[in-house]
């Protein structure tokens, strides 16, 4: 969608900040944006600015005033960018702690029943889902993905499905494969068996690669880690249903009923996200006619991942007179080389060469990626492949078809 070395291409890598280059290393292709993606120059001027600013919320003053508008305009700009037109947002220290404490408030605050979740998820919601079943005394229910697609379908949930079903947890792209799933169908399937079930969405993978739509989804619960979306560490956005913030929540006593915000918030993490939708906004602009808002981050959407498609087919096909991934001999491709869903991530493995050694050799070349090991962040999907380890290239829509081609030339090398 982005031609080669145009000028949008150079346009959206000079609005962010170390696109090819890092402070420690030197010269770089980054292709580690599934451990944290590049930041917007805005976010960083965004943050230097509110840090600095000594005032709170909620007193009688110019500053005061001034931040508790910009966090409203926030919480505007997020349920556009999430299209949800109902239910509230909330930040907090990072997308996992935001997970379990949504998780938690369904888990506790339903009568006896079942937690169902998959086998395919991120340990942030697969912990806090087992963690706090085991604690509300209910069952919990493991839905089995598929290892050769590496994901979960809306018919592994509903063969497991009862009515007892009180929580329900989907991940909506994996981290290690790059692979999205179904949400609005798992959820279909999992409502037409517990229609009143509380349905949470990891959507910390996916968020960076667009194409939010909560309105479409039947859900009660959504979250990222905006420093996976071009915003900067420290806090984790949360989506909750109406119902859910119904719910009892650790809350202060006499305080706003349905509050979910603790203390004084950071003002900062919502301004920089008010960043970060004007961003897809600009970019919107520039792929298509579009006027609103929210269709302006559709076609921003759209157009990241149909970029970002040509990447990965790159990568896994060849360019040119250069091989793809899926042409070495003895590789294994997560989620399997020809996956519809996969969102700007290849994850794979050689024979012949150690995970550990190609990632090592590809770092001293000046090329990021990441070592995934069989661990408790990885294990789920590694293992049953009979995989130790495996390299995961990931990408975002600012990565080019030259840093493509610089890593298959690499590889070849490394490989041979």
């Amino acid at each position: 969608m982005f031609t080669e070395n145009s000028e949008l291409t150079q346009a959206i890598r000079a609005k962010f900040a170390h696109v090819d280059s890092c402070p420690f290393q030197g010269p770089r292709i980054f292709f580690e944006n599934a451990g944290g993606a590049l930041t917007l120059n805005t976010v960083v001027e965004t943050s230097a600015l509110f840090a600095a600013i000594p005032d709170n919320q909620g007193r009688d003053n110019p500053a005061s005033h001034a931040l508790v508008s910009k966090i409203k305009q926030a919480k505007a700009d997020m349920a556009v960018f999430f299209n949800a037109p109902g239910g509230q947002f909330f930040v907090g220290e990072s997308g996992t702690e935001l997970t379990f404490r949504l998780i938690r408030t369904a888990a506790m605050g339903t009568p006896d029943g079942a937690v169902i979740g998959s086998s395919v998820e991120h340990p942030a919601s697969r912990s806090a889902a087992q963690h706090w079943a085991a604690m509300a005394g209910k069952p919990y229910i493991n839905v089995p993905h598929d290892d050769a697609t590496g994901q979960v379908t809306p018919a592994a949930y509903a063969a497991l499905m009862t009515p007892e079903v009180r929580v329900a947890t989907i991940l909506h792209t994996s981290p290690v494969t790059g692979i999205a799933n179904d949400v609005a169908g798992i959820t279909a399937a999992i409502r037409a068996v517990a229609p009143d079930a509380y349905v949470f969405v990891d959507g910390i993978q996916h968020a960076s690669h667009g194409r939010i739509d909560i309105a479409s989804y039947n859900i009660d619960g959504y979250v990222i880690s905006p420093y996976k979306l071009f915003s900067r560490h420290g806090y984790g956005i949360a989506w909750a249903s109406g119902r859910l913030s119904a719910l009892p929540i650790e809350t202060l006593k006499g305080g706003p009923a349905g509050n979910w915000e603790m203390g004084t918030r950071d003002t900062g993490s919502y301004a920089t996200f008010s960043d970060v939708v004007r961003y897809f906004e600009w970019l919107g602009q520039q792929v298509s006619d579009e006027t609103a808002p929210r269709a302006r981050i559709e076609a921003a959407g759209a157009a990241i991942h149909g970029h970002e498609k040509q990447l990965t087919d790159a990568m896994l096909f060849g360019t040119g007179n250069l091989a793809g991934l899926a042409d070495l001999p003895d590789v294994t491709i997560l989620g399997g080389a020809d996956n519809p869903d996969r969102e700007g991530l290849v994850c794979f493995a050689l024979k012949s060469v150690p995970a550990a050694k190609i990632v090592e050799q590809l770092n001293a070349q000046g090329i990021r990626t990441h070592l995934r090991k069989a661990d408790h962040y990885s294990g789920n999907i590694l293992t049953p492949l009979g995989l130790d380890a495996a390299v995961r290239v990931s990408l975002c829509h600012y990565n080019t078809m030259d840093e493509v081609r610089t890593f298959l030339t690499a590889i070849k090398d490394i490989a041979e």
